[in-house]
């Protein structure tokens, strides 16, 4: 069932035990989604917590820092960016999903209750419905909302961006948001581990359709040589766009068990959603991504193959 923001703000008051999910591999929107929804709530007295089925990378310290851990049975799951269950990673199957807040129009609309718009960010959406609970907006949660704003629109470069997204980013800074400090964090910051890693991985970029498609390839060999691991992959899936001529860069990641997930980026030439679609994958129209259920090699030479249905 569709709801609007009101509608959102009205059945979380009236619920309590909250627990909100964040999609595995996570990133600052669904993080900065679920720990500042999980702030306002608190901020009710509600008992809520937020969890992943992954390591949150280190980075994101700060969203989180200060929120001590609650052990409680959930009375209400939401789910936060969250576009299909599968997302979830692990945690897939584990809850019956009473209500998603996301933004990806390939949303497959599992949970009961579903808040979805078309905007740039998730946390443009959670936003809203913390200003509909009625909350007061503390420099915190202005800080986690923000980092969804600012990571999802690439520093508000991508074209998605729309002049409601600087309105409610402007917002956040009013409210507290340290934008310096976040954008230095999420992207002028590299660790010694992740430097390596980027330079194997565009070391391994390889082009294809007259240098119209990149690809780069991350194995799990390359972990253990820089010491990196995947939730430093983040800031690799932009930089086969910034290759001039490249309407198609894809970054595929190994698994450890073998089979492997594909980060598309696009430009207006192609429909990266769309094309994820194609494996059962989905996102939005110049960010998007799928997994494989076979090793890299197989993986890249499907890609290709679909890179030049897709440019012709």
């Amino acid at each position: 069932m569709r709801i609007d923001v009101k509608e959102c703000a009205e059945i979380l008051a009236q619920k309590d035990n909250i627990l909100i999910l964040t999609h595995a591999h996570p990133d600052g929107d669904t993080l900065g989604c679920g720990f500042a929804l999980c702030r306002a709530l608190l901020k009710m007295g509600k008992i809520c917590s937020v969890i992943n089925s992954d390591e949150i990378p280190k980075k994101y310290n700060y969203l989180y820092k200060d929120i001590a851990p609650i052990k409680f049975k959930q009375d209400y799951v939401v789910a936060v960016d969250v576009a299909t269950e599968n997302l979830l990673g692990t945690l897939e199957g584990q809850y019956h999903i009473d209500m998603c807040i996301d933004h990806h129009t390939t949303n497959t609309e599992y949970a009961d209750m579903l808040l979805l718009e078309d905007v740039p960010a998730a946390c443009q959406i959670v936003f809203e419905v913390i200003k509909a609970l009625g909350v007061e907006i503390d420099s915190k949660m202005a800080g986690c909302l923000y980092t969804g704003l600012t990571t999802d629109t690439g520093c508000f470069r991508y074209a998605s961006t729309t002049a409601a997204t600087y309105y409610a980013a402007a917002q956040l800074i009013e409210l507290g948001a340290d934008n310096g400090k976040i954008n230095r964090i999420m992207f002028e910051t590299k660790s010694k581990t992740y430097a390596r890693l980027e330079r194997l991985a565009l070391d391994s970029m390889r082009f294809y359709e007259d240098e119209r498609v990149a690809i780069i390839t991350i194995t799990q060999e390359m972990y253990k040589l820089t010491g990196s691991n995947e939730q430093e992959t983040e800031a690799i899936a932009p930089l086969t766009r910034q290759i001039e001529g490249v309407e198609i860069g894809v970054t595929i990641r190994e698994k450890p068990d073998g089979t492997c997930k594909a980060s598309i980026r696009t430009y207006d030439s192609v429909n990266a959603a769309q094309f994820a679609k194609e494996f059962g994958g989905g996102g939005h129209s110049q960010a998007a991504a799928c997994r494989f259920d076979c090793g890299v090699k197989e993986a890249r030479e499907k890609i290709v193959q679909k890179c030049g249905e897709f440019l012709k």
